[in-house]
């Protein structure tokens, strides 16, 4: 027989494979990846849902820190930051814990969690007496920065990190 009078036809290939539908692999996996997002989205809105307080305290101790660079009276700048530590604390531990504390214990517990001890013997300890001084009376040699800034670290750390 003839190579030439064989009656064949060219070859056709088959149509490409689409994109759509999508395999149930890939249904599978944008699911995962949905509920993957979801839950860190969530995560995240918790996390900086319970940081709230922390970030208003610290914009509100720069405020005081700016209104004491103005008036100058230690006495209200001590009043003011332990209010604003006391209800900072009060946001992030148990009310049973932190509420009935005074004194050295108070001082104590803000010790707690920091690497070194801002309050019982460091420039935080004046927050004991500050807010109840005459301003006349106080010493020209108190250091606010050293309280401001040991207030700072408090409100910067995490309450129950060491726990």
């Amino acid at each position: 027989m003839d190579p030439q009078a064989i009656p064949l036809r060219s070859l056709h290939l088959p149509e490409p494979v689409g994109w759509w539908p999508l395999a149930p692999g890939w249904w599978l996996l944008i699911v995962v990846l949905v509920i993957a997002s979801a839950l860190l989205i969530r995560a995240w809105l918790k996390r900086r849902a319970r940081s709230a307080a922390r970030r208003q305290a610290l914009r509100q101790l720069e405020e005081s820190r700016s209104a004491y660079a103005y008036h100058g009276n230690p006495v209200t700048l001590g009043a003011e930051v332990s209010e604003l530590l006391r209800r900072t604390m009060l946001a992030y531990a148990p009310r049973a814990e932190v509420a009935g504390l005074t004194g050295d214990a108070w001082l104590a517990w803000l010790d707690r969690d920091l690497d070194e001890p801002q309050f019982r013997e460091g420039p935080g300890r004046n927050l004991l007496e500050l807010p109840y001084r005459n301003p006349a009376t106080v010493a020209e040699d108190l250091d606010i920065d050293g309280m401001l800034a040991a207030v700072r670290q408090r409100l910067q750390t995490p309450v129950g990190r060491g726990a």
